[in-house]
């Protein structure tokens, strides 16, 4: 049993970091800290089979398991994350549950989902005796130690469903170990438990999202490994009324993230297969849905073959599932077929956009973007709206500020916030709903124009040369400053380039980044090169440069012009007048364009 240590008050909040499924990290869990359970009562609308084989198979550990070998656990060591190995027992399965070294919430949630007990349960499922005894040790002592309904502690709340694929997973290891059908006396306890983590998940469900998903198929898993088909069809009716906010009818993810809209297409994929190995169909819905996220993931695929990093998103590649749209951005153009469109605008709050799938020039050299508004802030959100990143020339060019984890700590509110991304910031004025109020595509250019509570930005995007042009106003009834922010990656160097402006490049390479800030309506102001942050992954933090176009007043006009090109391509512009409208004349090593800006903001290719 624990020891009387006390609770560590990073256990109240309780969230998770990147875990790996396939040979790609995607982010599990991670709870909104504003987020409690809701109790729900739901129709009985999914028809489950009278009759059904009872097949459950036992979920993936999601990589918690591969810093915990065997031996490992003969110590009763955990290891997750950065954190070293730590000691969290006797060395005889009596584990402290509340062991949190490094006052990590991930960390300490993982501790109680028992995931890290996969490849002990493996080794056991195969015969292993040792260490059946040993997993069943730690399994029985947090059954023990963490007593029904375990609401007090968020650690064990949080990991409930994983838990409980844990005990079903080491159920099915106690009768392929022992080679028996039936458990004998000395593993009942683990049906027990199973049954009240049963009642917990029917008493408590996230909703419409992945929590909420993962918590019915456990409930599930319940049903069909103990034959009850009440536990069935509660969960098979959550899951039906759940598809139907989680991933709306163009695909888009309700978590607002990338990464996470990766996840819940596994997990999906997962929800299918779980329901028609035990007697019940998936709904349509969920059939339809899933292939409208494909597409959308594929979109979302940026010219590098990874996600375009946007909310609660690690940098993570693309997975090339086989027989979709994803096998060909996932393997950058090797196999498949390339996706019919090339810009995707979802209602949700994304433009995706590209100059092409690699038909005519190679796959990482074609430019991408990503645009966001939509409403406010939820789930896996950022204050990200109008933020936009942008690859080209093999390279990123523009980037988000990634994603801190979950401590709760001023880096994961900075992550968050406006200033971690692409936007015009407005001293005074926070986050809001963004409406996108129009757009035009065209063969080789797009028009957005975004506007939300005092900012309105124009985005024009060209292809040949490739090359963003962006006019950011501010509008507000008292004096206010505005910022128009670019993030660029790390490694690079940045050194003005003209009055205003600035060229960004990493030491020795071939291709660089000039941003033009381009006199509209009122003279430029000096370019100011700032120190920002951006993460990769939750762990990996790396210092990088932004750019800040500064302006103060009653009204703010701020023209950016963002140019990838060759190192030694001279980039320069010239504007002139006519008829009442702006023509930026742009040149790029030997390639010119004009842009027009018409007196409404409109912005189009000459």
């Amino acid at each position: 049993m624990s020891r009387a240590a006390p609770r560590s008050r990073h256990a109240a909040l309780v969230v998770a970091a990147a875990v790996v499924i396939g040979s790609v990290a995607v982010p599990d869990r991670a709870p909104e800290p504003s987020a409690k359970p809701v109790q729900a009562e739901l129709p009985q609308t999914t028809p489950v089979a009278a009759t059904d084989p009872n097949t459950y198979t036992c979920a993936s550990y999601s990589g918690i398991e591969r810093p915990n070998p065997v031996r490992n656990l003969y110590r009763d060591t955990f290891a997750w994350g950065t954190t070293p190995p730590y000691q969290v027992g006797d060395g005889r399965g009596d584990v402290n549950w509340r062991s949190n070294p490094a006052h990590n919430p991930s960390w300490y949630m993982w501790l109680h989902s028992l995931r890290w007990l996969g490849q002990g349960i493996r080794a056991a499922g195969k015969g292993d005796l040792r260490a059946l005894q040993r997993v069943d040790a730690i399994s029985r002592d947090w059954v023990r130690d963490n007593r029904y309904p375990w609401q007090d502690d968020a650690g064990a709340t949080e990991s409930t469903m994983h838990r409980t694929n844990v005990l079903i997973c080491l159920r099915q290891a106690v009768l392929s170990g022992l080679q028996v059908t039936r458990l004998p006396p000395a593993y009942k306890w683990i049906d027990t438990a199973l049954l009240q983590h049963a009642q917990y998940l029917q008493r408590h469900w996230s909703g419409d999202w992945n929590h909420g998903t993962e918590e019915s198929l456990a409930l599930f898993g319940v049903g069909c490994t103990l034959g009850r088909t009440d536990l069935k069809r509660t969960a098979a009716d959550r899951l039906a009324r759940g598809i139907k906010t989680a991933i709306d009818p163009q695909g888009s993810t309700n978590e607002q993230s990338t990464a996470y809209a990766q996840y819940n297409y596994s997990l999906w994929g997962r929800a299918i297969d779980v329901l028609g190995k035990c007697g019940v169909d998936a709904s349509p819905t969920i059939r339809a849905r899933r292939q409208q996220q494909a597409n959308w993931l594929a979109l979302a695929t940026n010219s590098l073959g990874e996600l375009h990093q946007l909310g609660d998103s690690e940098v993570v590649r693309t997975v090339p599932v086989a027989g979709t749209p994803l096998e060909y951005v996932g393997t950058l153009g090797k196999r498949g077929t390339p996706p019919a469109q090339r810009v995707g605008v979802f209602a949700a709050g994304y433009v995706f956009g590209r100059t092409g799938w690699g038909t005519q020039r190679p796959f990482a050299q074609e430019s991408t973007y990503s645009i966001r508004f939509g409403p406010v802030r939820r789930l896996h959100g950022h204050d990200d709206h109008m933020s936009l990143t942008y690859t080209s020339l093999g390279r990123e060019v523009l980037v988000d500020g990634g994603h801190a984890g979950y401590k709760g700590d001023a880096w994961q509110r900075w992550a968050r916030g406006q200033s971690a991304h692409n936007v015009m910031t407005v001293s005074g004025v926070g986050a809001s709903e963004t409406r996108l109020t129009r757009s035009d595509v065209q063969e080789s250019s797009e028009f957005y124009e975004l506007r939300d509570v005092g900012r309105t930005r124009g985005v024009l995007v060209l292809k040949d040369p490739d090359l963003m042009v962006v006019l950011d106003r501010g509008a507000s009834a008292v004096r206010r400053s505005y910022e128009t922010l670019w993030h660029l990656p790390a490694g690079q160097k940045v050194t003005p380039y003209g009055a205003g402006s600035v060229v960004a490049q990493r030491p020795g390479d071939t291709v660089k980044t000039v941003l033009l800030q381009v006199p509209y309506d009122e003279p430029t102001t000096p370019a100011r090169i700032a120190s920002s942050w951006h993460y990769r992954t939750i762990d990996q933090r790396s210092t990088s440069p932004v750019i800040r176009f500064e302006r103060s007043g009653r009204t703010a006009s701020i023209l950016s012009v963002i140019v990838p090109a060759q190192a030694s391509a001279a980039v320069s512009y010239t504007t002139s007048q006519r008829s009442g409208q702006t023509l930026i004349h742009l040149q790029v090593g030997a390639a010119r364009a004009t842009v027009v800006i018409a007196a409404d903001g409109t912005l189009s290719r000459a």
